[in-house]
């Protein structure tokens, strides 16, 4: 067994060790999740904190570390005799991405639970990691069911199977880590809600710490045994330091006034529901018990807060997670005991007769990424709007179509129609096309191919009933063999590969018309969001087309390359349309079994070389002859409509929807499939 770094000797990631160190003092906080770029010593703490964890005490024998002190009554290898238990190592299980269902909650021998009516069971990586560590790396790359049981079994703490009325139940409390690159996709709100704390992490850009990083690390390449020696005092200090604060816990006092302000907090954000105030409370007196202290203070909350809160204030996958502090210390001031101030309600007026002398009224500092300046401030030579800002008007002089122009708002998203793609695939689950997939409706029987999953069991029956007289057949029983066993085939959703090719021409650069366009995407995008899909996006102006966005579970990175988005110059269709058949044809090789979705943004005019119109239609005869599943987004305005985006979806085999069809409260039409066979709109 490899000699693990040591968690002492990781430089820096001051909120990744104190968030998981106040996990292995107080397991009740809820996990955490880590996220972070890529090479961020993300997984080397989370390895390094097993061995900090104090030893567990297990009954002999049993594969689900029942307490010897109070074994589980439900334990599926129990009941347990009074028998002095024996100690050993948290375990710390790591969930592989593409591990199976029955890999994690474990596998029930349906065989023999039919035929001999017993339940054979086998544990899966939940029991392994009860009373120990389980870490999930790219908890974000994890199929939703598999996170939904995970999340359900870190709620509750145990882990249920059911498998054709046949049900085990055994205990399952771990503590939970998470780290994901947020380059590759987010996790749900939903699932992140359920995380109990949430660090970002990131490469220092300090000189010196980034030396030392590399230092330790070759040190510890070189002589992983000896390097870990020369740590071990700073890691036993930690070890016992938290022996001592889980000793400490039960003793910490969280007052009502402490309450208040965590209460008063999470209102404040507009957080939902009511865990994030739980697992602030549970922080807090986790923050506690680690400082020493018998009493949680302000500061404790305020620091619960920045862990508990940021990935719980998201409104939407685009949102960027974090919290602003200043409303933080504002709120806790507010919901703070009130001092009287020598006997005078009101606090000192300043020269100008407001409070705090120096922030009366003023401007409050703005965040980094908030660059917008204050508007019409006295003394502020800036307008209160600038020219280019102002809506367009009848009077308003053209901007020349070949002339670059700068990139505008996207409008208010919206919820957008259903976009599918026809037939049956067999790609990643999701929400948009029909599929076959282990989870859905039950379609069907067949002979299973490999180890059985999902048992049919009226097939089952109907296949083994025949035979039982031959079998000798005498009690009550079923005699069931191999051969019988029907696995059930299931139709549910995938996720496809949605690409959009958005055209940011001259044609299309008037700033109203621009920004419902750059809605509609958006739109879109948060549509594919929901339904996990890949997205990728193709934007063609001038004289060519690039890939703004390679092929992508990461929508937010799709949102932000279409906020900077210019537009200007001539249309070149073809361009745009032959560049995402290519990236089409490179994705097709890498993943063949998600199938693809072609979202063309458009008013259909090409311009721009030798006779644009006619090579436009030869690349979307391209897409049509490879059954590409394709829909135009119709973005001409105006009386007067040439037709030219539905001719284009004629060519592409596909169809059209105006933007105003494209809402899903539209009375323009029904939910229109895209179809590969050509229809028009």
């Amino acid at each position: 067994m490899s000699t693990p770094y040591p968690f002492t000797a990781i430089v820096g990631q001051d909120d990744l060790r104190l968030g998981l160190l106040l996990n292995a003092v107080s397991p009740a906080v809820g996990g955490v999740l880590v996220r972070g770029e890529k090479g961020t010593a993300k997984s080397t703490a989370v390895r390094a904190l097993a061995a900090l964890m104090p030893e567990v005490s297990v009954v002999p024998g049993c594969r689900f570390s029942c307490d010897p002190a109070s074994p589980d009554p439900a334990c599926p290898d129990g009941p347990h005799a009074e028998a002095p238990g024996v100690s050993r190592a948290a375990r710390t299980v790591e969930l592989p991405v593409g591990a199976s269902e029955d890999r994690l909650v474990g596998a029930l021998d349906i065989e023999r639970a039919l035929s001999e009516g017993v339940k054979a069971f086998e544990p899966g990586l939940l029991a392994d990691a009860h009373r120990g560590i389980l870490y999930v790396d790219e908890v974000n790359l994890l199929h939703d069911h598999l996170v939904d049981l995970l999340l359900d079994a870190a709620a509750m703490g145990a882990s249920y199977v059911e498998r054709e009325g046949v049900s085990v139940r055994h205990a399952a409390r771990f503590l939970l880590v998470g780290t994901m690159n947020p380059e590759e996709g987010e996790l749900r709100p939903q699932l992140l809600d359920r995380f109990g704390l949430t660090v970002e992490v990131a490469a220092s850009r300090d000189t010196d710490e980034r030396v030392e990083v590399v230092r330790r690390r070759l040190a510890y390449d070189d002589d992983p045994e000896g390097f870990a020696a020369r740590w071990a005092e700073e890691e036993t200090a930690l070890r016992e330091r938290i022996a001592a604060a889980r000793a400490l816990l039960p003793r910490v006092v969280l007052g009502d006034a402490v309450l208040r302000q965590i209460a008063a907090t999470c209102a404040a954000f507009e957080v939902d529901g009511m865990r994030a105030d739980i697992v602030m409370a549970r922080t807090a007196t986790a923050l506690a018990a680690w400082a020493g202290r018998e009493e949680v203070t302000a500061d404790d909350v305020r620091q619960a807060a920045l862990l508990a809160l940021p990935h719980r204030r998201r409104r939407n996958p685009f949102d960027a997670p974090g919290l602003d502090e200043d409303k933080l210390d504002q709120t806790l001031d507010e919901a703070g005991p009130q001092e009287n101030n020598d006997g005078d309600d009101d606090p000192d007026p300043g020269p100008d007769g407001g409070g705090d002398g120096g922030g009366g009224g003023g401007v409050p500092p703005q965040a980094d990424g908030d660059r917008t300046p204050p508007q019409g401030s006295e003394g502020d030579d800036t307008p209160s709007q600038a020219p280019d800002s102002a809506p367009d008007a009848p009077d308003a002089p053209r901007r020349s179509a070949g002339a670059e122009q700068q990139p505008v708002a996207a409008a208010e998203p919206f919820r957008t129609k259903m976009l599918s793609v026809p037939g049956l695939g067999e790609g990643a689950a999701g929400r948009r096309s029909r599929a076959r997939t282990a989870h859905g409706r039950t379609t069907g029987a067949v002979r299973p191919q490999g180890a059985l999953t999902k048992l049919h069991l009226s097939a089952t029956v109907q296949a083994a009933a025949p035979h039982q007289r031959a079998r000798g057949r005498s009690g009550r029983g079923l005699v069931v063999r191999r051969d019988d066993l029907r696995q059930a085939t299931r139709e549910g959703r995938e996720g496809n590969l949605v690409l959009f090719v958005v055209d940011a021409s001259g044609s299309m650069a008037a700033r109203q018309r621009m920004s419902a366009v750059k809605g509609a995407v958006l739109s879109l995008l948060l549509d594919a969001y929901q339904r996990r899909d890949k997205v990728g996006l193709v934007t063609f102006r001038g004289k060519e087309a690039e890939v703004a966005l390679p092929p992508t579970s990461s929508v937010d990175a799709a949102a932000a390359r279409l906020e900077s988005l210019p537009t200007g110059g001539r249309t070149p269709l073809a361009a745009g349309l032959l560049k995402a058949h290519d990236v089409l044809r490179v994705e097709r090789l890498r993943d063949p079994s998600r199938r693809p979705l072609l979202v063309v943004v458009t008013d259909g005019r090409a311009t721009g070389g030798p006779e644009p119109v006619a090579l436009a239609g030869r690349a979307a005869r391209l897409h049509q002859a490879e059954g590409t599943a394709s829909v135009v987004v119709d973005c001409e305005s105006g009386y007067v409509r040439l037709g030219l985006a539905g001719e284009l979806a004629r060519e592409l085999g596909g169809t059209a929807v105006t933007l105003d069809e494209l809402r899903a409260d539209s009375i323009a039409g029904l939910v229109k499939d895209v179809t590969a066979a050509g229809r028009a709109a």
